[in-house]
């Protein structure tokens, strides 16, 4: 009888060491539910709020099918609200018009321009979905969906949907600066028929194929990446570098 009773006891006992432990997990998962979509938006916008400038170092790689372009050395320079230079050592970067979208600083800046819908989870990854509906009729911006990690407040990948420079969609990857929001890894992607050049440069799209070979070319997707390696945060940018 004492027996079972120890046994009995300790199984108890057992119980509740599990349920101490599980405990933290499920508080955590309770509350990244309980949050709204507004106040996801908010945290985030907390985060990306704390940079004001930087300048920041990094390779960038770019994959068009009509373009030859080696891995290039570059400097990132970012100010408040929205002001984005990216400069090549060693010649033009071919960044899409409209490459401002590279950040997502914009979008929070202004962020009271936007209705926020709450649109569930991706199954596959369990990440947030949240959509940006403009306010303004006439926005250059018709819809950005968020996919965001609310137990990290991060933003994994967003999907921008422009009147007159086509989708673009963002992935990236975090590290040492996610306290900052800012990421080490952001692949660009985009379709190369809304490709905008810069102002200046052309492109023969002829290949020698055919006219529906040379339109398959123009309808591959585009991407641009870039591996930063470090950035100098809120120690002040000039107007100058961005004229």
């Amino acid at each position: 009888m004492n027996r079972t009773i120890r046994s009995i006891t300790r199984k108890k006992r057992n119980f509740h060491l599990i349920a101490v432990l599980l405990l933290p997990a499920f508080l955590s998962f309770s509350f990244t539910e309980a949050q709204t979509a507004q106040e996801v938006i908010a945290q985030i916008k907390a985060k990306v709020e704390k940079v004001n400038d930087y300048v920041a170092q990094g390779k960038l790689k770019t994959n068009v099918a009509f373009i030859k372009a080696p891995v290039a050395n570059v400097k990132i320079y970012f100010k408040k609200p929205n002001k984005v230079r990216i400069r090549n050592t060693s010649g033009i970067s071919f960044i899409p018009k409209g490459s401002v979208n590279i950040s997502l600083d914009n979008v929070f800046t202004d962020i009271d321009s936007y209705d926020v819908i709450d649109a569930g989870r991706d199954a596959k990854t369990g990440l947030r979905i949240i959509k940006l509906l403009p306010l303004n009729d006439t926005s250059e911006v018709v819809l950005s969906t968020l996919y965001i990690d609310d137990s990290k407040i991060l933003v994994m990948k967003a999907t921008t949907t422009t009147r007159d420079n086509g989708t673009y969609e963002l992935q990236m990857t975090y590290g040492r600066y996610a306290d900052f929001g800012l990421a080490d890894k952001v692949i660009f992607s985009f379709n190369t028929r809304e490709y905008k050049l810069p102002k200046g440069v052309t492109f023969d799209y002829d290949t020698g194929g055919t006219k529906a070979e040379e339109n398959k070319i123009k309808d591959r997707k585009g991407k641009v990446e870039i591996d930063y390696s470090d950035y100098v945060i809120n120690k002040g940018v000039p107007d100058s570098v961005f004229q």
